[in-house]
Formats: structure tokens, C-alpha cells, sequence
């Protein structure tokens, strides 16, 4: 047993080292730093006020506002128990974490933000209850389309073309498109930008829709503004075209870049996307949205959360709601504008690298939720998945080695579907596609969907693991259970199957670890706060701080899980080749043994 303790002890010493590494890299960065203390999820208030951009580009031609209500139901007029919802009396909402200030994960691992926290007042006027799901914009369209949610709450841009698949409610916030570029780039509006030009946006939203079928430009695509950005600033992308409240809320001092031209359409405002065919429920949130209006709520989370001057021409609810009584935000800005003297000089490549990557309190600070929260998590999902994935990839490798071809060729379609497939894929056809099916089952929550979606996928590449240890056995080892009268079935399960199973440990362990990993694309399925992964927990905390630290912190968790792993399933294959190692015998044994042959 003299080699466990060493290979116990090498594996500690290697995350220990690792860990220490990194600390002492990060230890330039310390809890003073601007950036650490800066919370994007948490209200800005009057001091964040701004004026209307005065940089627009030329005006687009607005078209007639084909879909603004010309008024609503009086509140006491609705009837919740006809509005569709999933669960009676509870609004299911499907959202985004990455978004701040509009939609965001808090430190207390609240789903928060302007868009959020107005949806709250107005189910709160309707009597109803909230229960907020992260998932990703890509989906989110689909999964309201599909009865996933209720409702999907990320400052979405209603246009023409999505409302093909989803209705809107009415109009609840604007957005104007900022184009952001270095100060000392070529960049210097929406005019500027060509063929050559590589431009940032994230997936699916309208600034993507805007950047292709506008602007007949070919984007650079990521699937946050945290990656976005921070490829911008490290000079990977020429521009970067995003939602002005996010564009404002991720440059920080020192960056080196700026918002250089804004664009704004009032044919496209923001509102709630709800399942087409439910118009009670959209009827029902206009009602909200209107008397939220009416009785200040909307004004006070409006200057809580986004305080920018109304472009306009503009105003939130339907055609009748009042409009909100907001102060002077341009008279706010000019007060709370920033002493040109005092402008910071842009940081170098180093310091930048050093402030993006490792600032140390924003590991401090993320290590709790990622041990807390994320690693249960991600261990349920890997253990449970692994479990399943190891059953059927048994059974998958006996059928695919079985003599009769109505067992081997549905063993081989399955592998061939599995192992061809994205696991994205797997997961939203398992997840989005069989959760209607087993709504009553699951309640609505897809997180044992996703497990099971793993564990199919792992059970495609576990079968051919197990499948090729078993055929590694030497034919003789079959022939010689038969000679002493093993029947077929005793010779494969008493004989060939652990012989082959012991000879793949160490791929078997490799697939764990691809699960481990794997376990962070459930997400996209929508889960609540309490049921993030490591990944999901990092990337809310990076969404927060508008700071890539927090992701190498949770990588650092998933190498405490990995490399430990590494090393016990190493040392488990050399014992099985190499046998328990020679001891000494004592003397007064030896004598036993030999005692009475002399």
C-alpha cells in the first residue's frame, strides 16, 4: 500500500502548486481595485444618470407603431385562472444572468435587474408568484414558444421576425445600439465599418439581426458580452456592437475603449416575449405594466436600475398608460459628469491581462458560491450520469458484440446517433422535447432531464469502451471457460466481461471527467439559482463584475476534481497490471511454513 500515500501525495502537491501559482499571479490585484468592488448586478442610482447620446447616427426612418395597444384591462377585470400558466398561480420565467443592469444573478444568487424586478411588481399587482430560470438568449425564444416558460424576461428587441414565434407585450423599455471601439482605433462610427472590419456581437440578439441584414456585415459571434468585450479589448475584434446599458455598465476606466456612435429605431422597442397563442396572459401583463406606470413603481425602479434620459417620441405601456413621472437625467449627468483632469491613462497589455484574469478578491469572493453551490451540483450531475451512462453502456456493449444482428444493429444505430450528435444537441432534444412529455413528472424542472441527457450521451462512448476492452480479451480465455463447462453466457459474465472491464478503467475514468465537465451545457435548459454548476456560478460572478476571474476560478475547482481523479485511476490500472507488491515475510511466519519439511 506504499504507493497510494505517493500518488495521494503527488496529486495534492500538483493542485497546491497550481493554486499557489495563481495566487501569488493574482496577488498584484488586490481588493482595492476598481473593478473588485464594482457590482454591475446591483442598482446604480442617480449618480449612473445619462442624457439622451448626442452621437446618433443619421435617423432611421421609425415606421408606424403597428403594435402598441391603445389601451388596457382594468386590473380587476382579470381573471388568473384563465391565463394559461404552467402552474397556477406561479409565472414561470425563463431569463439571462449575463445582461447587467437589465437582467442579472446577484451575489445573494437572486435573478435581479430592471427587467426582472419590474416583472415582479407587475405579477405582484396581478397576485401572482415568480420562479425565475437561468437558461441562454439562443434558446430562450424556443423554450417559451414550447411552454418551457410563461414568460422570457431578457430586455428583448421585438421585431418582426420574432414575433413570428413568440408575442410581445408592450413596450416596457427602449434600446438604443452602441457601437463600441478602442479610442485610438480607425473606428470612429457605424459608417466606418466594412467587410474587413471584425465585429463582436453575441448570438441571436437583435444587434447580430442588425449587423447582418442592416449593415449586410458577416459579425464575429460570442455567446455573452463579458467574452465579447473582453476579445475587444484584448484587440481580437475591430468593434464591438451591443445594447447601450451593457456597453455603459462593462467599460471601466483605464480600458481604452468608448462608445463612439449609438443607432436607435422606434419601430423595435423591448417587452416580454409570451407564447403566441396566449393572449390573456399578454393582455394581463399590459394591465400590469400600465398600473406599475400609474402608481410611480415604474419610475422608481427605472432610476433605481437604468437611469437614462426617454428618447423622444417614446413612452413605456400601452397608448393610455400616463407618462412616467422621471427627473431631469440630462441635468443629472451634467452634474455627475467626471473632471476631464482626471481622466486614467489606459492600462498596458500586462496590466490588463493581470486585471481580466486574476484579481484575487474576485477569487476570494468566488470560491464560497462555487463550493456551495456549484460543486454539489455539478457532482449530482456528473455521479448520476456516470451511473447511468455506465448500466447502459454495458448493456450497449453486450448487445453490439451479441451473435444475433437484431441485438448488434440497434446497438450500433444508437452509438452511431450519440456519438455523431452534439451534446448541446442531445441535451435540448432530450430536455425541450421529452419535458412537455414529463412536465407532471418532473415539475416543470428540467434539471433530471439533463442528467438523463448526459448519461445517454455517455453511454454511447462508454458501450464502445467497454465493447472494445471486452473484445481485447484473448479468444482462448472464452475457449478454456467453455472446456471446463462453462456454458456461453457463465464464460462471458464470469470470465471475458471483467477481464475486459478492468483493462478500460483508465478510459472509463477519462469519460467521468468528459462528464464533469459536460455537466455545464445543462443551462441551456433553464435551471434555478440553486441548481448552477461550477461554470454557471463562475459565469454569473463574471456577469457581476464584468471580470474573467471568476471563471478561472471555477476552472481551478474542476482541476481539484480532475486531477486527483487522474491519479487514482493511474494508480488503480498499474496495481491491476503489476499485482500487490512483494513484502518481506517475517521470520517467525517463514518458520511456520517451513516448520516439519526439513
Amino acid at each position: 500500500m506504499a504507493g497510494l500515500p505517493a500518488v495521494r501525495s503527488r496529486a495534492l502537491i500538483a493542485v497546491i502548486l497550481l493554486a499557489v501559482g495563481l495566487a501569488a499571479t493574482a496577488c498584484g490585484s488586490g481588493s482595492d481595485d476598481a473593478s473588485s468592488e464594482r457590482n454591475l448586478c446591483s442598482p446604480p442610482g442617480l449618480s449612473a444618470a445619462s442624457a439622451a447620446p448626442t452621437n446618433l447616427a443619421s435617423a432611421q426612418t421609425a415606421g408606424a407603431d403597428k403594435y402598441t395597444t391603445a389601451s388596457t384591462t382594468p386590473l380587476a377585470s382579470i381573471d388568473t385562472s384563465k391565463l394559461g400558466l404552467i402552474t397556477p398561480g406561479k409565472l414561470s420565467v425563463g431569463t439571462l444572468s449575463d445582461a447587467p443592469p437589465s437582467i442579472c444573478v446577484n451575489g445573494k444568487g437572486v435573478f435581479t435587474g430592471f427587467d426582472n424586478e419590474l416583472l415582479t411588481a407587475i405579477a405582484a399587482k396581478l397576485g401572482l408568484q415568480v420562479e425565475f430560470s437561468g437558461t441562454e438568449f439562443a434558446g430562450l425564444l424556443a423554450q417559451v414558444a414550447g411552454n418551457r416558460f410563461d414568460v422570457g424576461s431578457s430586455n428583448i428587441t421585438t421585431t418582426d421576425a420574432r414575433r413570428q414565434l413568440v408575442g410581445f407585450t408592450n413596450g416596457y423599455d427602449f434600446g438604443y445600439f452602441a457601437l463600441v471601439a478602442p479610442d485610438s482605433g480607425r473606428v470612429k462610427g457605424f459608417s466606418d465599418l466594412n467587410r474587413g472590419t471584425r465585429i463582436a456581437v453575441v448570438q441571436g440578439t437583435v444587434q447580430d439581426e442588425y449587423v447582418v441584414n442592416t449593415l449586410h456585415l458577416d459579425p464575429v459571434k460570442f455567446p455573452d458580452y463579458n467574452t465579447a468585450y473582453a476579445n475587444l479589448k484584448s484587440g481580437q475584434v475591430d468593434a464591438w456592437v451591443a445594447p447601450s446599458a451593457q456597453a455603459a455598465g462593462a467599460i471601466k476606466p483605464g480600458d481604452g475603449t468608448a462608445v463612439v456612435q449609438n443607432t436607435f429605431s422606434l419601430d423595435n422597442f423591448v417587452g416580454w416575449a409570451v407564447a403566441k397563442n396566449n393572449q390573456p396572459l399578454i393582455d394581463a401583463l399590459n394591465s400590469g405594466l400600465d398600473a406599475v406606470i400609474a402608481d410611480g413603481t415604474y419610475a422608481k425602479l427605472y432610476s433605481d436600475w437604468v437611469p437614462r434620459q426617454l428618447p423622444p417620441g417614446w413612452k413605456p405601456g400601452s397608448k393610455a398608460a400616463p407618462l412616467p413621472q422621471l427627473p431631469d437625467f440630462a441635468a443629472l449627468a451634467a452634474e455627475h459628469k467626471p473632471d476631464a483632469a482626471a481622466a486614467v491613462a489606459p492600462k498596458s497589455t500586462v496590466q490588463q491581462l493581470k486585471d481580466t484574469f486574476f484579481d484575487w478578491s474576485l477569487y476570494r469572493k468566488a470560491f464560497p458560491d462555487l463550493f456551495k453551490t456549484g460543486l454539489p451540483n455539478t457532482l449530482i450531475l456528473a455521479v448520476v450520469s456516470g451511473f447511468l451512462g455506465t448500466v447502459l453502456g454495458m448493456l450497449l456493449a453486450v448487445a453490439g458484440i451479441a451473435r444475433t444482428r437484431w441485438l448488434r444493429w440497434p446497438a450500433r444505430v444508437y452509438t452511431d446517433i450519440f456519438r455523431g450528435l452534439p451534446a448541446v444537441v442531445i441535451i435540448l432534444l432530450i430536455g425541450l422535447g421529452i419535458g412537455p412529455v414529463a412536465r407532471n413528472v418532473t415539475g416543470n424542472n428540467p434539471y433530471w432531464l439533463g442528467a438523463v441527457a448526459l448519461a445517454l450521451l455517455a453511454s454511447a462512448y462508454i458501450g464502445e469502451i467497454f465493447r472494445s476492452g471486452i473484445q481485447s480479451v484473448e479468444a482462448g480465455q472464452l475457449e478454456a471457460a467453455r472446456a471446463i463447462g462453462f456454458g456461453y453466457r457463465q464464460a462471458m459474465t464470469l470470465v471475458v466481461i471483467p477481464q475486459g472491464v478492468r483493462r478500460v478503467l483508465p478510459a472509463l475514468m477519462n469519460q467521468f471527467i468528459a462528464l464533469i465537465k459536460d455537466s455545464s451545457l445543462i443551462y441551456f435548459l433553464g435551471l434555478l439559482a440553486t441548481q448552477r454548476e461550477l461554470f454557471a456560478v463562475g459565469r454569473d460572478l463574471n456577469a457581476q463584475t464584468g471580470n474573467l476571474s471568476p471563471l478561472v476560478a471555477a476552472g481551478l475547482v474542476y482541476l481539484l476534481l480532475t486531477i486527483p481523479l487522474t491519479h487514482l485511476v493511474n494508480y488503480i490500472d498499474r496495481r491491476m497490471r503489476t499485482g500487490r507488491p512483494d513484502r518481506p515475510i517475517d521470520q517467525v511466519e517463514a518458520a511456520t511454513i517451513t516448520e516439519g519439511r526439513g
